[in-house]
């Protein structure tokens, strides 16, 4: 350009060229200071919390809780949107394409973290799509049984089990219930118990109850009322203590079976992309209504345990629980349905 040009020409063209440079540095910076102050500032308006399933069941129950004490200490409302289908998967997809801002938050169970695994096109990636926020409760799974099956412990159980063909009732393929008695009966104990799949935990609960099948696997809570009428017998918690709902009855590993712990957990997660102080504010508020005595006692009602902790530890929790239920699975073969 030069050779064409005078130097006065040259000159010229260089500082524009600084100019523009400075003010397109000077512009982002801009951008990037309005958008850190307008994280400061969140919540401004309604946050959405999103749930990937139908209302009435824990995690709807959960969101209601936790939605009503960040409404209180984050000064916005919390409105909680129910987005059910495949298993959970629709509801988390909308969340992973919505805009990072922090406006559209996810509260999920462990569902999660098995879906990836289950269905290969669930429509997320759960380790790229989304950042964890925190783990708000978790719950024991529990296996439980007729009466009239006549047993009283595990060992007894897995005893008829290889005597006779047994099935067992699970509230959905794929749940964590159908995946804890899964990997007990016939992964580890190399059974041959056949799953008989529900739609939803009632059901299930309601066909163990007659009979037929006689052994069922669920969430600690869902057959509590019918355990304290005796129409049905617990027999051991997936969880690593014992559950206070249901403290005669013994964890995995008193029963013969260390280091098979699971739990039903439920989380928060925002969007890859949301800004770390939008993050870490909600993390701290949901940890702040953990340590409330109503919010306890109002878990401790649904059988849950609070949890808290920080968005690393969640991050490293979803990771392994990952990798456990996706060896879970693909020993079992097992399919969405």
């Amino acid at each position: 350009m030069a050779q064409f040009l005078g130097m006065t020409e040259v000159r010229g063209i260089v500082l524009a060229m600084k100019k523009f440079i400075t003010r397109s540095i000077a512009g982002a910076c801009l951008l990037l200071l309005c958008g850190a102050s307008l994280a400061q500032n969140w919540p401004s308006k309604p946050v959405r919390l999103v749930i990937p399933f139908a209302p009435g069941g824990p995690t709807d129950i959960i969101a209601r809780l936790v939605g009503q004490k960040l409404s209180e200490s984050l000064g916005q409302p919390m409105v909680v949107e129910s987005r059910a289908g495949a298993g959970g998967n629709i509801g988390t997809t909308a969340v992973a394409k919505s805009p990072p801002d922090g406006y559209t938050i996810l509260l999920t169970s462990s569902a999660y973290a098995v879906n990836v695994s289950l269905s290969p096109n669930a429509g997320y990636d759960p380790e790229r799509d989304f950042i964890p926020v925190v783990v708000v409760a978790k719950q024991a799974n529990l296996i439980f049984v007729h009466p009239g099956l006549g047993v009283k412990t595990l060992a007894e159980l897995l005893a008829a089990a290889k005597s006779k063909k047994l099935a067992f009732a699970s509230p959905g393929s794929g749940t964590t219930p159908h995946l804890t008695a899964e990997n007990l009966f016939n992964v580890i104990s190399k059974l041959d118990m056949t799953p008989i799949h529900f739609r939803g935990a009632g059901p299930a609960i309601a066909a163990v109850v007659g009979g037929e099948p006689p052994v069922g696997a669920g969430a600690a809570s869902t057959p509590l009322p019918h355990i304290k009428a005796g129409r049905l017998r617990p027999i051991a918690v997936s969880s690593a203590a014992r559950v206070a709902a249901l403290p005669d009855v013994p964890t995995f590993a008193e029963a013969g079976f260390p280091g098979v712990e699971d739990d039903t957990w439920i989380g928060i997660f925002a969007p890859a992309g949301t800004p770390h102080v939008v993050v870490q504010k909600l993390n701290e508020s949901v940890n702040q209504a953990l340590r409330t005595a109503d919010m306890k006692e109002r878990l401790d009602a649904l059988a849950f345990e609070a949890v808290g902790g920080t968005p690393q530890q969640f991050a490293d929790y979803v990771k392994v629980e990952i990798a456990k239920w996706g060896k879970v699975v693909r020993a079992g073969n097992i399919k969405a349905e």
